[in-house]
């Protein structure tokens, strides 16, 4: 499922003819700078981008192509865990790019839209709640990075990783703490994994407005935990997160 929703979206982003000529893409397409849908998240599906300037498509890359990574969604005790990575292009700056947190829901929004038109290649890419649950918090985060880098449509030399750990890859990687705060590319990974996975939440606030999704995004606030006493979890929270273990195992549901 990664590597079909990746190629669907590298057809419409970076398609070439044999003679290198670049094709544009047909109009029935769907828009190229939708985040994933929260049912491919729980598929853990991929979604990527290239936009097919100058030589970043060509058979031999430049030998230094690096990528930034990030993630959001590790503390929710609901929804995916979900890894952006960007490759930018220096020829097309960015500004305003900083650490998706310290950014209004507005402005995230808009750079949302910018990197996804300006960067060299892009790629959303998530871990679902049953991997989260299977594998733990930490390794399925690593697996969303790892779905991520592995699914550009560009292959990068270097991945810069948001703090202290790596996840498996066939390539170079950096892990840098704060990297969100001092990195372009990290800030560009930072700001699409959040704006996605919070569109992700919105979908899945609709099913189940009772939990408030649309004002937590998953994480355990106050009202969150009243919700939880009071519904019950369902289906896309986290079963091997505290809280909803406890509430499970009181009332003999698991």
């Amino acid at each position: 499922m990664v590597a079909a929703l990746c190629n669907a979206q590298r057809a419409r982003g970076c398609a070439v003819r044999s003679t290198g000529q670049r094709r544009k893409p047909a109009r029935a397409q769907r828009n190229l700078h939708s985040a994933p849908s929260y049912a491919e998240a729980r598929r853990g599906g991929a979604r990527g981008g290239c936009d097919c300037r100058g030589d970043p498509c060509r058979t031999t890359p430049p030998m230094n192509i690096e990528c930034g990574v990030d993630e959001a969604g590790r503390g929710p005790l609901a929804g995916p865990v979900v890894a952006a990575a960007v490759i930018l292009d220096e020829t097309a700056p960015i500004h305003g790019l900083a650490d998706s947190k310290t950014l209004s829901a507005q402005k995230r929004a808009a750079l949302f839209e910018l990197i996804c038109a300006r960067a060299r290649a892009y790629c959303i890419a998530s871990a679902s709640v049953e991997e989260i649950d299977r594998l733990n918090i930490l390794n399925a985060t690593l697996l969303a990075m790892r779905r991520a880098v592995e699914t550009l449509a560009i292959r990068p030399t270097l991945a810069q990783i948001d703090g202290n750990r790596c996840p498996p890859l066939n390539i170079r990687a950096q892990a840098i703490v704060r990297g969100d705060a001092h990195i372009p590319a990290i800030s560009a990974a930072s700001i699409l994994a959040k704006v996605a996975r919070d569109r992700m939440l919105l979908e899945l606030h609709a099913q189940y407005p009772e939990y408030g999704f649309d004002r937590h995004a998953g994480y355990g606030t106050r009202a969150h935990l009243a919700a939880l006493q009071r519904y019950g979890p369902c289906v896309h929270h986290r079963r091997s997160f505290a809280p909803v273990r406890a509430l499970l195992k009181h009332s003999h549901l698991v």
